[in-house]
């Protein structure tokens, strides 16, 4: 039975992958030159998907709140940055590497440890490999300045924090979030968008006062921040609060949640939070010398904040979505019963909101009339043109890439009533609406 029910899990990641491909969400990176591992592309859908959770993501933790501001960090940061941080001595796993084919594995994720399950070949003794991106800074490589790409975009905030103070006058408790690249050597990658070497977060440091009641705020944090799924359109279901044990969290984390999605694949983490206490403020002001704490002016003290963090994965969130969304569902003899592929995207994240159709091409006076209708709901809507072959492969094509509403103009709207139909995604039904009145049809459903 466990084999079955992998078996359906690992079919279902590989016509996700499939699909992302041919429709244009996710791409192979360098695929031109026989690609290059663990990198990937996001195409036209896929960019258009990835800036939707973005923006809502935004919205919902920054804008939709009096005590968040935003911040943009550099990916590129002084070296002394990840010593102060602990990254640079602590950013380490413990890896083995085959004696024949030379990659490097994970002891703690080999079933066998005493054979490479590439090759059969020997490994050598444990080492510890940093987990770090190194580059120069400078013309000539041996003399230019040593950097690394960031692992997380944590730092940047934390090193920002006296400005932002300064800049903006906010008082604890008030937090700080921020969406970016990071950049992780990974040894262990896999599961298609899910794990990578470059990838993209958004983040959040809550500063708190150390006289607060740190458990609780984080507590209010865990339920806001589950929240969250239902603006983007995941299941709750799906969705494991995953406490992390002392011995397995970070070396900065004094609590850690997982929250645990069930992909394909299986359980895994999708978002986290963490309580990082004064890590990083208190290092920060040992190795720059900077002082970096708080006014307190009610009490006239002064001390360093606490910290919260709540961290997203852009990526596997994309990924949680296209999983979530993916359904194969056998249509009725009146529709062929053939089997469609639909993606039940939520609304607000969907690349396109709705597609326009004229019911037949060649016929200009349609063609004019549904370019008006384009036109119109283009002001306020991502909006796909489609007057490719007959109406039922656009129907099919706007499934399987997750457009919630397809509009046709037909000829009852130039010579009858002056309304268009208007196909729901998910349930098919299709009802007649005055184009005078789209404005306010659509605003009700993308509220």
């Amino acid at each position: 039975m466990c084999f079955e029910l992998n078996f359906i899990m690992t079919n279902q990641m590989d016509k996700i992958v499939s699909l992302c491909k041919r429709r244009g969400f996710v791409y192979p990176g360098s695929e031109i030159y026989g690609g290059l591992a663990n990198t990937y592309d996001y195409g036209p859908l896929g960019v258009e998907l990835k800036n939707n959770i973005k923006r809502l993501w935004w919205k919902y933790f920054v804008h939709g709140r009096d005590d968040m501001v935003g911040l943009d960090g550099g990916i590129l940061q002084s070296a002394k940055v990840w010593e102060a941080s602990g990254h640079i001595k602590n950013f380490r796993d413990a890896l083995v590497e085959c004696k024949k084919c030379h990659k490097r594995f994970r002891p703690d994720k080999l079933e066998d440890a005493s054979r490479c399950p590439d090759c059969a070949g020997k490994f050598t003794k444990e080492k510890q490999f940093s987990g770090l991106f190194k580059t120069n800074i400078g013309p000539v490589e041996k003399q230019g300045e040593t950097v690394y790409l960031r692992p997380e975009t944590a730092q940047n905030i934390f090193v920002d924090y006296k400005n932002v103070l300064r800049s903006t006058n906010k008082k604890l408790p008030f937090g700080v979030g921020q969406i970016g690249k990071a950049f992780r050597n990974e040894i262990t990658t896999g599961n298609f968008i899910f794990r990578t070497i470059e990838f993209e977060m958004m983040e959040i440091e809550y500063f708190i006062s150390p006289k607060a009641d740190w458990n609780k705020i984080f507590e209010e944090w865990v339920a806001f921040i589950r929240g969250f799924m239902k603006i983007i359109g995941l299941d709750a279901k799906k969705m494991f609060n995953h406490e992390i044990d002392e011995a397995e969290r970070a070396f900065y984390s004094k609590r850690t949640i997982d929250f645990e999605y069930e992909f394909p694949f299986g359980r895994d983490e999708l978002w986290a939070i963490a309580y990082r206490a004064d890590f990083d403020l208190k290092n920060h002001v040992e190795n720059s010398g900077e002082d970096l704490t708080y006014f307190d002016e009610q009490s006239k003290e002064k001390f360093l904040a606490k910290v919260i963090e709540p961290t997203f994965g852009v990526d596997r969130t994309v990924l949680a979505i296209l999983s979530e969304a993916y359904q194969e569902e056998q249509l009725s003899d009146g529709e062929n019963g053939e089997t469609r592929v639909v993606l039940k995207l939520n609304p607000n994240v969907a690349p396109y909101q709705m597609a326009v159709f004229p019911l037949l091409s060649n016929k200009e006076k349609l063609k004019a009339k549904a370019r008006a209708v384009f036109g119109l709901l283009k002001k306020n809507y991502h909006v796909f043109w489609d007057d490719r072959g007959n109406i039922g492969k656009r129907y099919r094509y706007q499934d399987e890439i997750g457009t919630p509403y397809c509009v046709t103009i037909d000829f009852d709207t130039l010579e009858k009533d002056d309304a268009i139909t208007v196909r729901d995604r998910d349930s098919m039904r299709q009802e007649r609406i005055k184009i005078s009145d789209l404005k306010k049809y659509f605003a009700d459903k993308f509220n």
